[in-house]
């Protein structure tokens, strides 16, 4: 069986006028289906580059990208992308939010909608769907944008800091609650995230980047009796810590390598 996710060593280049930018060079990993992986990594270091490229957002200068064996060739309705702003509309009820992908393809239907309205219920979101969003809290609209990647069903999701403007306490919830519902439903995800303790407690396997141009620099399985875990309770392993510390080494060995380069 195909992987869910292949990077066959890719390169990207960004070109803007005379200058270019080596974003990522040589990248390649899989992420198998209904798998949960984080990309941590230092700033530029092309983390969203390569959310970017497996959402058919952009194409690798060199190397491909394939979900299921097939090569990205552009936006998928199979991936879902949720970003860390929740980028609703706000002249728009909430359940008019959640469905706005289908009304841009003309084919939005009332099964759309009761099913937008189930999943806003099962996210602890019942009797907002008339509401408007400066009527919901920042946890509240991270949901909503939650509910809105998932009405359609997509077998991934791509995850861009989602829980990075929030609050602590509203973020562990979201955590939790984000990675209960993809593996529930069996979805494969990718995270990026900046905060090594997200990727440790969401995750099945952490992927750390080097600092540009980027490149695969270590994997980190994540054990059973973390992933078991509330976000909260994980935090306070043993095991947990020991983790921390090892991925954080990695970020130290980075920052010494470039004060001596």
């Amino acid at each position: 069986m195909e992987p869910a996710i292949r990077l066959h060593d890719v390169t990207h280049v960004y070109v803007s006028g005379k200058d270019a930018f080596l974003a990522l060079e040589n990248v390649g990993f899989t992420v198998e289906a209904g798998e949960f992986v984080s990309l941590v990594g230092p700033s530029g270091c092309g983390k969203t580059t390569i959310l970017s490229m497996i959402a058919g957002l952009i194409r690798p200068t060199e190397g491909r990208v394939e979900l299921a064996g097939k090569s990205v060739a552009g936006p998928s309705s199979r991936v879902g992308y949720m970003l860390q702003h929740d980028y609703l509309f706000p002249w728009r009820t909430i359940l008019d939010n959640t469905v706005i992908g289908f009304e841009l393809k003309g084919r939005v239907t009332n099964d759309h909608r009761r099913e937008a309205v189930r999943l806003l219920e099962e996210m602890g979101l019942s009797g907002v769907a008339g509401h408007y969003p400066d009527q919901l809290s920042g946890g509240m609209r991270q949901r909503v944008a939650l509910v809105r990647t998932l009405v359609g069903s997509p077998d991934l999701l791509l995850l861009d800091e989602p829980f990075s403007a929030l609050d602590y306490q509203t973020k562990l919830s979201l955590e939790k609650l984000v990675s209960d519902t993809l593996r529930e439903r069996g979805k494969t995800a990718v995270l990026v995230t900046h905060d090594i303790s997200e990727a440790i407690a969401m995750s099945d396997r952490v992927i750390v980047m080097d600092r540009s141009p980027g490149r695969l620099r270590r994997e980190v399985i994540i054990p059973d009796e973390i992933r078991r875990e509330h976000p909260v309770k994980a935090r306070e392993l043993p095991r947990f810590h020991e983790l921390f510390h090892e991925i954080w080494g990695e970020f130290e060995e980075m920052e010494k390598g470039r004060g001596s380069g």
